[in-house]
């Protein structure tokens, strides 16, 4: 049985399709049109050669014909506008790139679209930098959201009623799905590749694209470079101080007496400008200096920890954990500098 116009869904022998609403964006990222696609046409093939029917019906859909990406290096033919498209069961927003601000603007014609579908009934997926759109919506307000790690600060300026998942790199809210950053989006498809097949099926996709399906978390690929795009320059003064002395156990008041700041104002003023409590500031500042030793030394992992500021091993290997999401051994064992290379 042919989809009519409305593409809602299609009974075929019992089966009832899921319609796939790909939306090609303004600024969106090539491959994150492409893979969605990709992934779930391969999953209908996998289930022709299993001797059932296909399940999807997948559509790239626009507010105009043709879309070009890449700085004009890609045009994009949709197979469908957004108002031919009516309640699709899986609305998919890709990776935006460039001026994340511009991106969100240029989509606007998008927005409406979204927000009514969702209402109807559609579940709506962000994958990395696509949430920037999903949260122009307003859909996320008071709601949870994962993002690129490296755009987490951007994002909570422009979207602070939304509880930013770090380090997550799969959230589900009410309908909403979004990933973290880059390919790890690809383990958003594989769960929903799962919710609406079986594990079976997730499996063999994840083996065809070669992806590790039960990874949870993009921390251990999280660079903290340290929040200073504010203006309290006291603060920052506070920052380069903590920075520049990690060697060292660091205690509040010492912090606050190098910037004349009262305890409590300084406690204060540091969350409201970094987003993190000056402990936990201190203890990404530490961490992030572990990894890079780690990375490229041979230093053991003692000697790491001293290195940091660490006198006690279990707090260190706990603490990593807590900030990585993974061991130092395992983390060491990934990405320490081979003393063979070339």
């Amino acid at each position: 049985m042919i989809c009519d116009r409305s593409f809602t869904f299609v009974e075929y022998k019992f089966v009832i399709m899921k319609t796939i609403a790909i939306l090609v964006p303004e600024h969106a990222v090539m491959q994150a049109v492409a893979d969605p696609q990709y992934c779930f046409s391969a999953v209908n093939q996998f289930l022709i050669q299993a001797g059932k029917l296909p399940l999807f019906d997948v559509k790239l859909v626009g507010a105009k014909e043709m879309v070009t990406l890449n700085f004009g290096s890609y045009q994009v033919n949709v197979d469908a506008l957004i108002d031919d498209i009516q309640k699709p069961d899986l609305i998919f927003i890709p990776a935006l790139f460039g001026d994340l601000n511009q991106a969100v603007e240029a989509n606007r014609k998008l927005i409406p679209w979204i927000v009514k579908n969702y209402i109807q009934g559609s579940e709506v997926v962000s994958l990395c930098l696509g949430a920037f759109l999903l949260g122009a919506t307003g859909l996320l307000n008071g709601r949870k959201c994962s993002t690129h790690w490296g755009f987490i600060n951007q994002f909570k300026v422009m979207y602070p009623d939304v509880d930013v998942q770090d380090g997550q790199i799969i959230t589900e809210d009410e309908r909403l799905y979004s990933s973290g950053g880059a390919n790890s989006y690809w383990n958003l498809l594989l769960h929903l590749v799962e919710k609406y097949t079986d594990r079976e099926m997730a499996i063999l996709t994840a083996k065809y694209f070669a992806i590790d399906i039960d990874r949870n978390s993009q921390t251990a690929f999280a660079i903290f470079n340290g929040q200073k795009s504010h203006q309290d320059e006291a603060i920052k003064v506070a920052q380069q101080f903590i920075e520049t002395n990690l060697q060292e156990k660091l205690v509040i008041e010492q912090i606050a007496d190098q910037v004349a700041v009262g305890r409590r104002s300084f406690e204060r003023r540091f969350k409201s400008a970094t987003g993190n409590t000056v402990l936990e500031y201190i203890q990404r500042v530490k961490i992030e200096a572990a990894k890079r030793n780690f990375e490229s030394s041979s230093m053991n992992i003692s000697e790491v920890m001293y290195k940091v500021g660490y006198n006690d091993e279990k707090s260190f290997r706990s603490t990593f954990k807590k900030v990585t999401g993974v061991t130092p051994t395992a983390y060491k064992k990934k990405y320490q500098k081979s003393l063979f290379s070339i």
